[in-house]
């Protein structure tokens, strides 16, 4: 794979001719028109070429100009851009205004480009510049906070795990929630390809964002209407970068770093430990430990290490701190890119390989991303154009077991402190009071190995001036392997060793074409449209081997094994036939009009229901462009927009209507069972959405910013409805259910200094109520343990428990709420209650970026407001000792102890199980601010860059999660585990559950970016 992605960026380059021409050299100085200060970091790059630089901390630059070339242009955020003619001049100055102007800037829609003022639909937008280099291995997790009405939330800290995306809340409870992936135009494979008994994979890891040169989010369904069918849950367009003509740049960047853990929730030591279960037992044995002698908490201890722990009563030496063990010292993270990009007037071109190396905070976690990309653009004639794209990758994920799992590192927090982590002989010691993960991590491994590519060709023919068609032929093969083995010494591996092999592929192809009108009527009116078709597939296959009794750990593949545990294979597929239009429409240079319609059909749904029609309709108004607005001083621009639309969404299972039935085997008798009953009338899910929304620009826009309202409404929800067992099924599909969605959205971006010391912030924040308004009976639907549920009236995934009220100070009884304004110490008189939402009321980030001379800095806040957090391991390790003998956190200490005691934590009393069961005891406040990201740089001076010549070098520090604000009491409040099975309704439903769930890494970096 190496020899073939270096074979690849070695013939790109030998692909373009060198510009063999002399070339002229044009030097000057720029400053800003206000002050004359100079202005550094400014780009002056010399027009229809990529040859450029950027001035140095005195505004000065040196620059070669190709022969036949006459223009430079220089632009900086925060002044207005200009063009300059050198004619015959070696010095070029410029001045520069304040002029923050960005509605000229190009943004991707479906199937096409739009300017950014032009736009009815509410688009949110991130350059590839804001999330290059920073330390994470997927771009979900670099968005995060900057685009407003998008949730974005990691499950856990855990390399490569699944990242819940949510535009504008939760559309759906059976079926996706998450958005429509389209990358360069194609629909790429988004959803987890692993096996179901650990946390779902991400195969947007697979992509080196920083490939990417810019993200678009469709939030509304005047800008997602164009994806019809699967775009109620928004769509997210990646754009790649590409070339342009001029001098081949090269470049050259470098990160390596540290991480740690952001937190550490803190368990009882030895002699913590000791003092708090043997109180426990002795209450256990009918002894008051207020009391009790020396002699009684002799007895008790004896009896607690001959019956549960070993060494409680004989070893006062150990004291192990099995949360520091469960944490790898050595966690870090590099990364490697060289890219090269440049071309011709015929001919351009991008290509870099990215090779990058993470190292989790958990013992044995590990993620490693090779790969290759070359996009090529080639004009054939004035109205023809080819261009390819083809992306290479190879990721390996060595992973943990699932946080369920007692083999998972952070359950090693529930073994007694009184017991070694490893014997005198070095190896891990087996008689813990659980199973020891150590021996997890020294005799097993689990092992993700991912071969992808990723191809696109596309044709573009001018018929006719300003009418084109284009087509799009788009690829994504992924191959997946999976191979873990459990050595005989593990707890799933004894005695004689267990394996499995698991292999998947995908293929999914996709074909677009369509024609694109662009016309202008007189000086004063436009028309952009669109119309076209297309065509997706996906085909995938999946096969799987477990075996057990291996010669030796040594031989660990399948071919080894002796005997066969379970074989199973699966063959799956779905399509989709499209028909699309747009058209948008502006008169007077003010007046905007957008129409869009597609028309889905599907596999996924019979015959009657198998097509479905989404339109939408927006309108625009630009105030600031009438004759009474010309003269204000204070609005530079003022847009109102409004848009109504439908979208769809459909089941993840592929024929859901169809009746199915499965291969069986009964000992050696082979034959059918039945798996689904048929739902012929099943169709899609409908989205109805409006959005209000006002874009303004204030002061020549140093103030800009956007406001927008919307409501969601969903109809005919996929919903499972229970049947009786006796007749051969358990359930069936149906279209019955409605949820609704509203919230504002603000944006702000503001240029506060100018001149030498340049100094901009962003601020954005969301505010999103979700509401289930109907559901196919009165019952609860019920995800997982029963905590979180779909209740009509109440938003989604709702937690649903009895209430704690406290603690009894008379006897140290847990008290709960019994539904009548009083309490109840007795748990199965107190009813289940609505006790918290894990949704959050509001989210968002502020960025601040400042430079100064050669120096930059950026630092961006990241905040969610509102939700709630469920602590299932709370239930064991923060119970008292009134569970079993599980390690406590240290505020269990603060227990009743005597009577007039007043305090939340419950008498200890070992088996007791008092206070331990699900309720609100374990409920915390998931708020939280973030200082997610902060970055220093320097560029250094032109005259060292010229002595060194090179185009360009920069070097910076940067950290990733530094500090956290929260008063939830686990590891870290960004949190999303599901302890209900990997169904599709889980996954929605089971929201901000923790159990001994990784926390978010700390990760500082120093990184070095080089041009040549």
């Amino acid at each position: 794979m190496k020899k073939i992605l270096l074979f690849l960026f070695g013939l790109s380059l030998m692909a373009i001719d060198p510009v063999q021409a002399q070339n002229r050299t044009v030097t000057g100085k720029v400053t800003a028109a206000e002050d004359g200060a100079p202005l550094p970091g400014v780009n002056v790059v010399v027009k229809g070429t990529s040859a450029g630089t950027v001035t140095d901390a005195e505004g000065n630059y040196r620059l070669d100009v190709p022969t036949g070339q006459n223009t430079l242009l220089f632009s900086f955020i925060g002044m207005g851009s200009q063009e300059v003619e050198i004619g015959n001049r070696a010095v070029v100055d410029a001045q520069m205004s304040a002029d923050m102007q960005q509605l000229g800037e190009v943004v991707v829609v479906g199937y096409g480009t739009q300017l950014k003022q032009d736009l009815t639909g509410n688009i949110a937008s991130v350059s590839g510049a804001e999330i290059h280099g920073l330390p994470v291995n997927s771009f979900e997790s670099a968005l995060q906070g900057r685009t407003s009405g998008v949730f974005i939330e990691k499950a856990s800290g855990k390399l490569g795990e699944g990242i819940k995306v949510r535009v504008r809340g939760a559309s759906s409870i059976s079926a996706g929630n998450q958005p429509l992936y389209v990358v360069d135009g194609i629909p790429i494979t988004s959803d987890n390809q692993g096996i179901t008994n650990n946390q779902p994979t991400n195969p947007l890891a697979d992509l080196n964002f920083n490939d990417i040169e810019a993200i678009e989010i469709l939030k509304d369904a005047s800008a997602a209407a164009i994806y019809g069918s699967r775009a109620s849950n928004g769509v997210v367009i990646i754009t790649t970068k590409r070339g342009s003509s001029g001098k081949t740049n090269i470049d050259v960047n470098y990160r390596f770093g540290k991480s740690s853990p952001t937190n550490k929730v803190g368990f009882l030591n030895a002699a913590e430990y000791r003092e708090l279960y043997t109180e426990a037992t002795l209450r256990l044995l009918g002894i008051d430990p207020i009391t009790a002698t020396d002699q009684d908490k002799q007895d008790a201890q004896q009896f607690l290490e001959d019956e549960l722990v070993d060494g409680f009563a004989s070893d006062k030496v150990t004291d192990t701190n099995w949360e520091d063990l469960a944490f790898n010292d050595n966690a870090g993270y590099q990364q490697l890119d060289l890219t090269a990009s440049g071309g011709n007037d015929k001919t351009k071109f991008y290509t870099g390989l990215s090779y990058s190396d993470q190292t989790g905070i958990l013992i044995n976690n590990e993620f490693k991303r090779l790969s290759g990309r070359l996009n090529l653009d080639q004009r054939v004639t004035d109205r023809l154009n080819f261009s390819m794209g083809l992306n290479l990758i190879r990721t390996r994920l060595d992973r943990v077991s699932n946080d369920n799992a007692f083999s998972t590192p952070l359950q090693m927090v529930a073994l007694a402190p009184v017991q070694k982590a490893y014997l005198e002989n070095g190896e891990p010691n087996p008689n813990t009071i659980y199973y020891n993960g150590l021996i997890q991590k020294k005799y097993a491994w689990d092992i993700t190995v991912v071969h992808r590519a990723l191809g696109t060709f596309n044709v573009n023919y001018e018929l006719v001036p300003g009418l084109a068609f284009r087509s799009e032929l788009g690829l994504d093969l992924l191959d997946q392997q999976e191979d873990n083995y459990y050595g005989r010494l593990t707890q799933d591996g004894a005695p004689g060793g267990l394996g499995t092999s698991r292999s998947t592929g995908v293929l999914n192809y996709t074909w677009n074409n369509f024609l694109t009108l662009d016309k202008k009527f007189g000086d004063k009116h436009n028309i952009n449209a669109v119309a076209g078709m297309s065509f997706q597939q996906s085909d995938s296959e999946n096969t799987s081997v477990q075996a057990k009794d291996f010669p030796s750990d040594d031989l660990s593949t399948i071919a080894s094994a002796a005997s066969p545990v379970n074989i199973f294979s699966n063959q799956t597929s779905f399509a989709f036939t499209s028909y699309f239009a747009r058209a948008n429409l502006k008169f007077f240079d003010k007046y905007l009009v957008g129409l869009s319609g597609r028309i889905d059909g599907s596999s996924k749904f019979g015959q009657e229901n198998r097509y479905g029609f989404f339109p939408s309709a927006s309108v625009g108004w630009i105030i600031s462009e009438e004759s009474f607005l010309d003269e204000s001083s204070v609005l530079s621009f003022l847009k109102f927009r409004a848009s109504y639309g439908l979208t769809g969404n459909a089941p993840l299972a592929n024929n859901a209507h169809l009746g199915t039935w499965t291969g069986a085997n009964y000992t050696t008798t082979s034959g059918l069972t039945i798996a689904t009953l048929p739902s012929p009338d099943l169709k899609w899910e409908n989205t109805a959405q409006t959005n209000l929304g006002i874009d303004f620009g204030l002061f020549n826009d140093r103030l800009t910013g956007q406001v927008d309202y919307y409501v969601k409404n969903t109809t005919d929800l996929l919903l499972s409805r229970p049947l009786p067992a006796i007749s051969g099924y358990t359930s069936i599909f149906e279209n019955v259910g409605e949820m609704e969605n509203k919230g504002f959205e603000v944006v702000l971006n503001s240029q506060n200094l100018i001149g030498a010391i340049r100094w901009n912030t962003s601020f954005n924040i969301a505010f999103n109520k979700n509401k289930i308004t109907r559901l196919n009976s009165d019952a609860d639907i019920i995800a997982g343990s029963g905590v979180n549920r779909a209740r009509l009236g109440e938003p989604i995934g709702v937690f649903i428990t009895r209430r704690y009220a406290g603690v009894d100070p008379a006897n140290g009884d847990a008290l709960y709420d019994d539904g009548e304004g009083g309490t109840t110490n007795d748990y199965n008189d107190a009813p289940d209650l609505v006790v918290g939402n894990p949704n959050p009321d509001f989210y968002g980030g502020l960025n601040n970026n400042l430079s100064y001379k050669g120096f930059d800095l950026g630092v961006f806040f990241q905040f969610v407001s509102g939700n709630e957090i469920y602590n299932t391991a709370g239930e064991y390790q923060s119970n008292n000792a009134s569970g079993f003998v599980d390690n406590q956190t240290k505020d269990q200490m603060r227990r009743w102890r005597k009577p007039g005691d007043i305090t939340d934590v419950p008498r200890a009393e070992l088996v007791g199980s008092i206070g331990t069961e699900s309720s609100s005891r374990y409920l915390s406040d998931g708020s939280y601010v973030r200082l997610k990201t902060v970055t220093l740089g320097y560029n250094l001076p032109r005259a060292i860059i010229d002595r060194l010549k090179l185009r360009s070098t920069r070097i910076f520090i940067s950290g990733q999660n530094l500090w956290t604000l929260t008063d939830y009491k686990g590891w870290d409040p960004e949190v999303s585990y599901n302890p209900g099975g990997q169904t599709t309704t889980n996954d929605n439903l089971i929201q901000g559950n923790d159990f001994y769930t990784a926390p978010q890494d700390k990760t500082f970096v120093v990184g070095i970016n080089v041009g040549l």
